[in-house]
């Protein structure tokens, strides 16, 4: 028995290393992190953002098992927002989770992503199965298009139905925001390139305050509201936060992000205070896309 407990002992850590975890969940000060503690803590808030990587397979697989582990928690008393519809859309996404749409005539009608298919098609029918609203977020792309090609005054033309798809306007935008001001740094800031750059952080803050405004609209007392989004959308509680917070400060909201790293045995620097929770998925990591 001792010769056998001694070659266990022996051999443990070579299985251990032997070992190749899909993801590693941390906390924002980079402590590891276990799947149930988070998700109790993230059932106690009234806003949760899973920042993805729209193409990581591993952050669209956890968002479906979220889904499912937050509904049971809060029995039946959760919205799900979804950045990949757009609001003139909603209608179909309605009619598709109360059955009258089938699954080809929401798809030809409702613009969804390419990807649709394999990352976001099952949280929707998991919708329609447990008859839990969904509600897409985010503005037209189209009117997001034409602020990046001009600025925010082109929207002022735009009739009254249209305007129901958007924030309220005029829109104030903060370009002291640590995300927008990083988008200079990423566009380039000189200035022959300033108005440009300045009309894309435009689009973009129509996209986090449309975002912002319609979840918030969304989610009845007591309700929790998981919202998928681009982790950029809502990394460093910035982006679509920083509009919630203006329209709805009382609000509980917890967030994680999604990031690539060479290893997962602890979270690199850069990736801590990202978010509350940090999802560390492989570099290597195979794509839907």
């Amino acid at each position: 028995m001792r010769v056998l407990l001694f070659l266990f002992l022996l051999l443990s850590p070579a299985l251990y290393a032997q070992d190749r975890p899909a993801y590693r969940l941390f906390t924002a000060a980079g402590q590891p992190v276990a799947y149930e503690p988070m998700l109790q803590k993230l059932a106690a808030a009234d806003v949760v953002f899973f920042g993805e990587q729209h193409n990581d397979p591993l952050a669209h697989w956890l968002e479906l098992q979220l889904t499912k582990d937050l509904l049971r928690l809060k029995q039946g008393q959760l919205v799900l927002g979804l950045e990949m519809f757009e609001r003139d859309v909603q209608p179909l996404v309605d009619q598709f989770a109360t059955g009258e749409l089938t699954d080809d005539a929401f798809e030809a009608a409702s613009r969804p992503w390419p990807n649709y298919a394999t990352d976001y098609r099952p949280l929707l029918h998991l919708a329609r199965q447990q008859k839990f609203r969904v509600v897409g977020t985010n503005v037209p792309r189209r009117y997001a298009s034409l602020v990046a090609k001009g600025n925010l005054t082109a929207l002022d033309t735009l009739n009254a139905t249209t305007k129901t798809w958007l924030p309220p306007l005029p829109l104030k935008v903060d370009y002291e925001l640590p995300g927008y001001k990083n988008m200079v740094k990423m566009f380039g800031g000189d200035a022959a390139h300033a108005a440009g750059v300045q009309n894309i952080i435009q689009a973009q803050a129509l996209k986090d305050a449309g975002m912002a405004f319609f979840l918030n609209q969304a989610r009845p007392d007591g309700y929790l509201l998981l919202h998928l989004n681009g982790s950029y959308h809502s990394d460093n509680h910035d982006g679509i936060l920083a509009y919630l917070r203006q329209q709805n400060p009382r609000l509980k909201v917890l967030t994680i992000s999604t990031v690539l790293q060479e290893q997962l045995g602890k979270l690199n620097k850069e990736n801590q205070q990202k978010a509350d929770f940090v999802l560390v998925v492989p570099a290597d990591m195979t794509k839907t896309y």
